[in-house]
Order: C-alpha cells, then sequence, then structure tokens
C-alpha cells in the first residue's frame, strides 16, 4: 500500500532507476554460501540429473543437429580471452582493472544461439523422454537416437508444448520441439524481433504475436495451454526444469577454466555477470556456481535501464510482485531480450542471499560496446548481451562496487580475479540487421 515516494525514501535507488539511470547495487542479503547451512531448493544430485539427462540425449543430437557433432551431441560454448576489450574498458574506467577478461559465448551455442538454448531445449528434451518413458517406448538404457524415427515423430505429435516469449526461449523451444514432432505454439511480445518469429514460422511453429510485453504473452500462453490437457506450458516465469538446465552450465565451465589452468579459491574470485530478463537464465547459472564455488564466486545481474524488473523485486523484496510499470518505467529497450516488466517470483528468493549485486546499462551504452567488440575482438553479439560486458567498469567505476569490493576484502585479491561476461545471444542475428546495430554503435561512438 505505499506510495512511489514511501519506497523512494525507503530505498532512495529506485529514484535513480525511475529516471532510467544507470546505477549499481550492492544486494544487502548477500549471506556467505555454507555448504550444508544455506537453506536451498536445489543441490548438486539435482543438477547432476540434468547433466546425465542431457547426455543420454547427446546421439539424438548428434544425429538430427549436425553442427553438434564436433561435441558428439553436447550443446556447449565456447570461453575466449578479450584482451583488447580488456584494454578498452580499462580505458573507460580510466584505470587498469587488473584480472583475466572472458567471454562466455552462449551467442554461439548450436541450435539456438543463445543461452536459452541451454534451459529451453532441456526442458522440451526431459518432457519428450517422461512421455516416452511413461507409454513404454524407451528406456534410459537405450540408444537415444532412435527418437530420430517417423514412429517417435508421430508419437510426440499428439502432443504440443507452448511457450510464451521475447525470442530466444521461443527460438530455442520451438526449434527443438518442431524437430522431435511436437506441435508448437510460440506466444511472441512486442518487442519481439520479426526475424525470431520468421525464423520460427519457417521451422513450423505457429505464432501468436501480442501488443503487449512479455508478460501478456506468457499471460495468455499459459491461459491458452489449459484448455488443452495434450499441451505442456514451458513456464519461463516458474520453470524448475529450466533453471536446472541453465545449472548445468556451471560443471562444464568449471571444465573449461581447469583446461585454461585457471584456480578459482579464496585468493583468485571469480566474477561473473549475467544479462536479465526474467531471470532464470542468469538464476540458473549464478545457482550452478555458487554450488561449486560457493564464496569464491561473485554473480552480478545486468539489466537494461528501461527494464530494471529484477533489481526493483529484490530491492524491494516484492518479486513478483511489482513491475517496472508500477513504478512509471515504460519497459522499452533495443536488448529485447531482457524487455521484462515483472521478474520471476520462483527465481527472485532462490536468488536473493546468493546474488552479489545488480547493476544497469542504457540501450545507447550497449549498442557502443556492440560495435567495438566487433572491432577489437571480431565476435559479434546482439545488444541484450553486451550486458554482461560493461559489468567490470560497473564494479571498479562505481561507489556501491568499490564497497563491494572494500567489504569483502578483495582489493589485494584483484590482481588474481577473473572476469567473465555471460555473452547471451547474437550468432542467429542476421547479418544486415547485424550491421544495422552495429552502424548505430559506430554512430554513438563518434
Amino acid at each position: 500500500m505505499k506510495t512511489i515516494q514511501d519506497w523512494i525514501k525507503e530505498y532512495p535507488l529506485i529514484n535513480e532507476l525511475v529516471a532510467t539511470k544507470e546505477v549499481f547495487w550492492s544486494n544487502p542479503k548477500y549471506d556467505p554460501f555454507k555448504k550444508n547451512g544455506n537453506d536451498l531448493q536445489f543441490n548438486e544430485n539435482d543438477v547432476k540429473d540434468a547433466e546425465e539427462r542431457l547426455k543420454r540425449f547427446a546421439p539424438y543430437i548428434a544425429k538430427v543437429f549436425p553442427e553438434t557433432k564436433k561435441r558428439n551431441g553436447i550443446i556447449e560454448s565456447p570461453l575466449v580471452p578479450i584482451p583488447a576489450m580488456h584494454q578498452h574498458l580499462s580505458n573507460m574506467c580510466e584505470q587498469p582493472l587488473e584480472g583475466e577478461f572472458l567471454l562466455k559465448l552462449d551467442s554461439h551455442l548450436p541450435i539456438s544461439g543463445s543461452i536459452k538454448a541451454r534451459g529451453g531445449i532441456y526442458e522440451v528434451l526431459k518432457h519428450a523422454e517422461t512421455l516416452a518413458l511413461n507409454h513404454g517406448l524407451l528406456t534410459v538404457n537405450d540408444d537415444y537416437s532412435i527418437l530420430d524415427s517417423e514412429k517417435f515423430r508421430n508419437f510426440f505429435s499428439q502432443y504440443s508444448i507452448a511457450v510464451g516469449s521475447t525470442g530466444n526461449l521461443g527460438l530455442s523451444i520451438g526449434i527443438m520441439s518442431t524437430k522431435l514432432g511436437f506441435k508448437v505454439t510460440v506466444h511472441m511480445s512486442a518487442d519481439a524481433k520479426k526475424w525470431k518469429k520468421d525464423l520460427l514460422k519457417s521451422k513450423g511453429a505457429m505464432v501468436i504475436e501480442y501488443t503487449g510485453d512479455y508478460g501478456e504473452a506468457v499471460k495468455e500462453g499459459r491461459k491458452q495451454a489449459l484448455c488443452n490437457p495434450n499441451c505442456y506450458f514451458i513456464d519461463d516465469e516458474n520453470s524448475q526444469d529450466l533453471f536446472l538446465g541453465y545449472a548445468v552450465a556451471a560443471s562444464r565451465l568449471q571444465k573449461q577454466l581447469e583446461d585454461l589452468n585457471i584456480i578459482v579459491n579464496e585468493n583468485h574470485p571469480l566474477f561473473i555477470y549475467l544479462p536479465c530478463g526474467v531471470g532464470g537464465g542468469p538464476g540458473g547459472v549464478a545457482y550452478g556456481l555458487k554450488l561449486i564455488y560457493q564464496d569464491y564466486v561473485h554473480c552480478f545481474f545486468a539489466e537494461p535501464t528501461h527494464s530494471p524488473s529484477m533489481l526493483l523485486g529484490l530491492m524491494t523484496g516484492l518479486h513478483d510482485k511489482v513491475s517496472v510499470q508500477d513504478f512509471g518505467i515504460d519497459n522499452f529497450t533495443a536488448a529485447d531480450g531482457l524487455a521484462v516488466g515483472r521478474p520471476s517470483g520462483f527465481v527472485g528468493p532462490i536468488i536473493e542471499p546468493l546474488l552479489s549485486g545488480s547493476y544497469t546499462v542504457s540501450d545507447n551504452v550497449l549498442f557502443k560496446l556492440l560495435s567495438t567488440l566487433a572491432d577489437k575482438e571480431n565476435i559479434h553479439l546482439e545488444p541484450s548481451a553486451l550486458a554482461a560486458v560493461i559489468g567490470p567498469v560497473k564494479l571498479w567505476g562505481e561507489k556501491q562496487g568499490m564497497e563491494y569490493i572494500k567489504i569483502h576484502n578483495l582489493k589485494d585479491k584483484m590482481k588474481n580475479a577473473v572476469h567473465l561476461m555471460w555473452a547471451t545471444g547474437g550468432s542467429m542475428v542476421p547479418k544486415e540487421i547485424m550491421h544495422e546495430y552495429y552502424k548505430k554503435g559506430v554512430m554513438l561512438s563518434l
């Protein structure tokens, strides 16, 4: 029942959010991670179960998606150093930024080219497995490549899958579901890009477009799915399976860091910067990393200045009971994957004690970083993915960021730190559209 002014009085940073200014927020509810003391909803076994399921499906994935054959059907992305961008970010911060800078290229994940290829594809596969097992068509000891047959496609065609999306989750769900044989409906918000809608339609998915934002697309999709007993709705706001699919990234990242001889411990901290929309993708990744690295990993969410939904939900403690529109923020951003007005009520409370903080970034900064990364590293990302790249500058350049470093006794350890930016999407963007993004970034940088 509080007014906006009441909230601003209690949390002055909200005034900056309402003015759509860039902010950095250090989470006051962040707790030291005690493996046996924290009240965790999921544990290592839950994540391991998801990882084993993906391994069972690997022969099928390798068979139907030739681009995954090199990794034997495992859907994974490269981890690459970005030294030239590191220098550019140091120049932006007007001081040397210590440590090693790495980019996790979920933008180049096979099949659907975004972080959503992790959770989205995983949930579709789990649903398919459950149906096939329950009907006696499959056992967990089978070679799952047998799913590539008319027998299974005809079986799955009796069922449908639906999802609400701003774009990338819809792509992962649509591409995977239609490949298996499911009927698929993707409910897409007004900010979803036309090329994503067209690609889904070309894969055989039904696309329903809305004039409202992500929240409306999810609400309507959920409502329509309830009318069909054979329809499975993948709920980006509340899905445990999506969350666990994303969490699998952590153990795979651990192996990649070990292959690079990178140590993560008390004296070698790991900082992770994750673009955040409704919260499932970054929440799952952060959760998996905390299970492995505990207090040695520091996770930060990044949101557009016009869509700081998770930050508002965490700061006020209201989670999904509050939207950016409640505070007069318009939720209009070029970072379509992050254009979410209301955060996940499932993810917020789970991540609340584990998240180090959040920051916001303007669309203009996203475009400038986009063109700079293309010039300096020849890596092309969609605007929303660049929200991660500015993370170290926010940590070092903002007062609250420096306070976080001081409070957690990290100052003398920063020279040994690894800063990992999670690039969430971009490789599927048509070349002509990416070129337009690039030109805009160049013009803004002049």
